[in-house]
């Protein structure tokens, strides 16, 4: 079966590398409009060029997610150049600190939440004020397999990241039956944000995996483009794992 999304805007927050980029690129050859979102003007405009060619355009606006007033503005030009927003796709994310719950510092877990959690609310917020509320739509949420489960060091991450499974459940919940919401889940992804991960410990991680090896990029992109596309009609508030089968591992065993 040949996923297709001819016709379709999306909108990708942390667009420029690692899972974003690899989502958009992979929307793009299906023939979406894609607009690509993340702080770095440079990097964007890298992402884009990479993506020239492909079936569908691709254009980029510098923003924090974090930010309300930029996420109005991205959502709005999204509109203002492509004509509708149809697909959302939530996948920015930070994580400024490392280390037990009981000594994090309330500034930087205030800024996990605003980016990790509150963003995925309020771009939500805004791309069906714009058009998925008159036209329906569809979000992707990127939380992460930490949701469901117990780490060292990265705890508040996961915390919020659990927080956008329940968002995504109570927004399928909320704006269906004209926009679907699904999230992801992805394990250990060999991108920059997670570098410190998997640089220290990815060969003994992906020895224990069913599948032998960590995630590439392209594996959650692929997951994302069924879920943006018609074949995942019937789905939605549901969180799709992706990580080679980390979490059918013997507690103990990664």
């Amino acid at each position: 079966m040949e996923l297709r999304l001819d016709g379709k805007v999306a909108l990708v927050t942390g667009g420029s590398r690692g899972i974003g980029r690899a989502i958009a690129g992979r929307f793009a050859e299906a023939g979406a409009h894609v607009m690509l979102v993340s702080r770095k003007a440079d990097a964007l405009a890298d992402a884009a060029q990479s993506m020239a060619g492909l079936d569908g355009e691709v254009a980029w606006q510098a923003a924090n997610a974090g930010d309300p007033e930029a996420a109005e503005a991205c959502v709005a030009a999204t509109v203002e150049r492509f004509g509708s927003l149809d697909i959302l796709v939530n996948n920015a994310a930070t994580n400024p600190y490392f280390g037990p719950l009981v000594e994090i510092d309330l500034a930087r877990a205030d800024k996990t939440v605003q980016v990790n959690q509150l963003a995925v609310l309020t771009w939500t917020q805004c791309a069906w004020r714009a058009s998925m509320k008159e036209s329906g739509g569809n979000v992707i949420n990127v939380s992460s397999i930490g949701a469901l489960s117990v780490e060292p060091g990265i705890g508040w991450y996961n915390v919020t990241k659990a927080a956008v499974a329940h968002l995504t459940r109570q927004l399928a919940g909320e704006l269906g039956p004209t926009v679907r919401v699904n999230a992801l889940a992805p394990g250990l992804v060999k991108t920059d944000f997670a570098r410190a991960l998997w640089e220290r410990a990815g060969d003994r991680v992906a020895a224990r995996l069913p599948l032998r090896r960590l995630g590439e990029p392209d594996d959650v992109a692929k997951a994302a483009l069924f879920l943006a596309s018609d074949a995942a009609s019937w789905l939605t508030g549901h969180l799709l794992v992706v990580d080679g089968g980390a979490l059918a591992v013997p507690s103990g065993g990664v």
